[in-house]
């Protein structure tokens, strides 16, 4: 089964509110079993745009991600990072067909 993922693109406008937001996520993560894959390291942005911040978190599911997001404790965090951050979220299914 292919796995689901959140791919946040974020520009940051307020640190500790931003702060605030990722501490607010982590029971909600634990409880739909995510995981971060990157959470703002280092990038080059090396074709189109960009914003300063990009994280990739990873589900067991795509319908598991889909239901993280659509969760009523996830929907009363939104407004944290919406006042602190800009920002872009793609919930997205993973690939489990053959590889090259």
């Amino acid at each position: 089964m292919a796995k689901g993922y959140w791919l946040a693109r974020v520009d940051v406008k307020n640190p500790d509110g931003y702060k605030q937001y990722a501490a607010a996520l982590q029971p909600l993560f634990k409880n739909y079993g995510a995981r971060y894959l990157t959470r703002g390291g280092r990038s080059e942005n090396v074709e189109g745009s960009n914003r300063s911040r990009n994280v990739v978190i990873e589900f067991k599911d795509y319908e598991s991600a889909l239901a993280c997001y659509r969760s009523a404790e996830y929907q009363k965090v939104i407004a944290l990072r919406t006042a602190a951050a800009d920002s872009d979220l793609i919930v997205l299914e993973g690939y489990d067909g053959p590889q090259p």
